[in-house]
C-alpha cells in the first residue's frame, strides 16, 4: 500500500517541524527581511511537498522535491549566516541545521526512487 495523503511523508512531517521550530526562533526577529526569507524557504520545504504529491504524478512530484530540496540549502545557507550575526545560539543552529539535511537526504532518497 502506497502513501495515501501528503500528511503522511515523514520528510513533510520533518519539514512542518523545521517550520514551526524556524517561525518560534525568528518570530520576534526585528531583521524583517531576514525572518521573512528565512520563514518563507522553511515553508517552501514542505508546501512543495505537498504540492507535488497533490498532483498525483511521479515526474511532477520528483520537480517539486528537487525543488523543497533547493529550500532545504537555503534554509541551511541562512542558518550560518543567523549563527554568525549571533540571532541564534550554536545549539539552535545544530537542532535546525542537522533537521534540514536529514529532510534533505530524505528528499534525494525519494527522487531517486521516483526515478528509477
Amino acid at each position: 500500500m502506497g502513501i495515501e495523503k501528503f500528511e503522511d511523508i515523514i520528510a513533510w512531517q520533518k519539514a512542518k517541524e523545521l517550520s514551526l521550530f524556524v517561525y518560534r526562533t525568528f518570530g520576534k526577529s526585528k531583521d524583517f527581511g531576514f525572518k521573512d526569507q528565512i520563514c518563507r524557504a522553511s515553508v517552501s520545504i514542505m508546501n512543495n511537498i505537498a504540492e507535488g504529491f497533490e498532483r498525483r504524478g511521479d515526474k511532477e512530484l520528483a520537480h517539486f522535491l528537487s525543488i523543497s530540496k533547493g529550500s532545504c540549502g537555503e534554509v541551511r545557507s541562512m542558518l550560518y549566516l543567523a549563527f554568525e550575526l549571533k540571532y541564534i545560539s550554536e545549539t539552535e543552529l545544530a537542532y535546525m541545521n542537522n533537521l534540514s539535511l536529514e529532510i534533505s537526504k530524505m528528499l534525494s532518497s525519494f527522487i531517486k526512487k521516483l526515478n528509477t
